[in-house]
């Protein structure tokens, strides 16, 4: 997915909240501005917004020499979801569609963004939870989600967000474990996961987790480690969390399955639906390859 004009403004107010959480000097904010305003002048408005995003959050720690601004906020909602997680899989298992609820709980888990929702708070979680729960949900996916993960011999499920990975440990373990593996960044960028957040979540004792090799925030295939591309290239099902991960993959011909929630109007644009949808979705690319390859 292409970036739009709307996405400059979001870009530039990320930008602010990234530098004031490395320093209170107001100097080196203007000055880090200045750069970033400089980078977009000259940008190519062809490439995915986590293809720009990259390239600031990697500019911003070249400038402040911290390159890790999100730390203590991820070990904080990493904390916060591991002591909701037993009442969340206890919900799980008293469904009448447990499958249905932990996927959308994974959603709800996707709220957990820095890079969209700047100050989102504690009590913002758990609001979107009980919504999630109760909200109207497009099952049109559902039935080949379910096929899909039955007959894949090698699933890769690419996370995104901190503290969101413990969400994500929620839906695996309703799926078969030893057909998975769990991708990371290879390095921080934003909230995004990392493999200690992995860890910390226990997804690491579940089943095998790999780093991309890559700080975008989005699955940039050219960006990522060889060995992360090959793991990518055999898998027979990925599964995509997040906006991130859609917006640099939704074009790819691959058997994947996006889960999200639409929390921008530039995705659900793209998406056609509405802002705050959630949202199971297969491939377009991969779905019209295989109508044209069965005539």
């Amino acid at each position: 997915m292409q970036i739009y004009l709307d996405c400059i403004p979001c870009i530039v107010h990320q930008v602010l909240t990234s530098v004031r959480l490395v320093t209170n000097d107001v100097q080196v904010h203007e000055q880090i501005v200045r750069e970033v305003l400089t980078l977009l002048v000259d940008m190519d408005m062809r490439q995915s917004p986590p293809a720009i995003a990259q390239k600031i959050h990697q500019l911003i720690g070249q400038l402040s020499g911290e390159y890790d601004p999100y730390k203590e906020k991820k070990q904080r909602f990493n904390e916060l979801s591991l002591k909701i997680y037993p009442e969340l899989r206890r919900r799980i298992r008293a469904s009448a569609s447990p499958l249905e609820t932990a996927i959308r709980l994974a959603i709800a888990g996707n709220i957990i963004d820095f890079g969209v929702n700047r100050s989102l708070e504690e009590t913002d979680l758990e609001e979107k939870i009980n919504d999630s729960l109760t909200s109207d949900f497009d099952k049109t996916h559902l039935r080949s989600f379910k096929d899909a993960v039955i007959r894949a011999k090698d699933i890769l499920y690419l996370g995104d967000n901190a503290g969101e990975v413990v969400f994500d440990r929620l839906l695996i373990e309703l799926l078969p474990w030893e057909k998975i593996t769990f991708a990371v960044k290879g390095r921080p960028v934003i909230n995004d996961a990392t493999i200690e957040d992995a860890e910390m979540a226990g997804l690491a004792d579940m089943v095998n987790v790999i780093e991309n090799g890559s700080d975008a925030p989005g699955t940039i295939l050219e960006s990522c480690s060889h060995y992360f591309r090959n793991q990518f290239a055999g898998a027979d099902l990925v599964i995509a969390k997040g906006q991130g991960n859609y917006e640099t993959l939704s074009a790819v011909d691959k058997n994947i399955f996006f889960i999200l929630k639409a929390k921008c109007p530039v995705i659900a644009r793209d998406l056609g639906c509405e802002v705050g949808e959630m949202i199971l979705r297969k491939s377009k690319a991969f779905e019209q390859e295989q109508v044209y390859v069965g005539i």
